[in-house]
C-alpha cells in the first residue's frame, strides 16, 4: 500500500498509509492530517487516488503546495516525490517493499515569503503563553530551557526521540519515529507513560524521561 513520510527537519514524525480514495493536510480541526503549524492554511492541500493514479492537489493555500521544489496546483505523484506544506514535507511512497532510511530526507527549504494566517496571528501575539522545561536530574539538574519556537525536539546522544509543539492551544508533544529502529534507545516517557505519536497535551507540572534524563514542563 502507497504511504506519505511526514519529517520535520529531516526527522521522521510518523507514517501514513493512503488506504481511501483521498486524504486532507491542514491545520484545522476535520483534517486527516492536522499539523499545528501557523504557515499551514486551515485546510491545505488534498491527495486523492484515482485508479492506480496518486495526485496532489493545493486547496488556495496561503503559502502554495511544494512538490520536489516547486509550486503546484495540482500534480501527478511517482515514487520518492517529495511535497512541502509549511514547515513539514512528505515523502511519498508507492512500493511497499522499498524501505526508508533516515538519511533519505532532509530539512524543508523555507521560502522568505512565507507568512503566518494573519486570522491567529494576533491571538498569538496577545495571548499566546510561553512555557519552558526544567532537568531535574543528572548533571544539567535545574538547567531551565524556554520553549520558543513552534517546534522544539528533545533527544539524546544524536537520537531525536520527541518533539514539543507550540500552539495557539498551548503546547503538545508526541514521540518520534525513529527510522532505524534502534532498540537500544527506550522510549520517551510523559508522566511514566510512553508517548504515542500522537499528540499529548502538556500541563503544568508533567514530567518527562528522555534516555533516563526527567524534566518537568511549566508555564511561566
Amino acid at each position: 500500500m502507497a504511504k506519505l513520510i511526514l519529517t520535520l527537519d529531516g526527522a521522521v514524525i510518523r507514517e501514513y498509509e493512503i488506504d481511501k480514495d483521498s486524504i486532507s493536510i491542514g491545520r484545522k480541526h476535520g483534517n486527516d492530517i492536522q499539523l499545528n503549524d501557523l504557515t499551514i492554511s486551515a485546510r491545505h492541500a488534498l491527495v486523492t487516488v484515482m485508479g492506480e493514479n496518486t495526485y496532489v492537489d493545493d486547496l488556495g493555500s496561503t503559502n502554495g503546495t511544494l512538490l520536489n521544489g516547486a509550486r503546484i496546483a495540482k500534480s501527478q505523484l511517482q515514487h520518492g516525490d517529495t511535497i512541502q506544506t509549511g514547515n513539514y514535507q512528505f515523502t511519498f511512497f508507492s512500493e511497499e517493499n522499498n524501505d526508508y532510511e533516515p538519511t533519505m530526507f532532509i530539512r524543508a527549504e523555507i521560502e522568505d515569503t512565507q507568512v503566518i494566517d494573519t486570522s491567529t496571528a494576533s491571538l498569538a501575539a496577545k495571548g499566546e503563553r510561553l512555557a519552558a522545561v526544567r532537568i531535574i536530574n543528572g548533571p544539567m539538574a535545574k538547567k531551565v530551557l524556554e520553549l520558543r519556537k513552534p517546534f522544539n525536539t528533545l533527544g539524546f546522544n544524536g537520537h531525536k526521540l520527541a518533539m514539543i509543539s507550540r500552539n495557539l492551544d498551548g503546547y503538545s508533544i508526541t514521540a518520534i519515529k525513529m527510522a532505524n529502529n534502534d532498540n537500544t534507545v527506550k522510549p520517551p516517557l510523559l508522566n511514566k507513560q510512553p508517548l504515542t505519536l500522537e499528540p499529548s497535551v502538556l500541563k503544568d507540572w508533567d514530567i518527562l524521561e528522555l534516555a533516563g534524563t526527567k524534566m518537568e514542563f511549566f508555564y511561566l
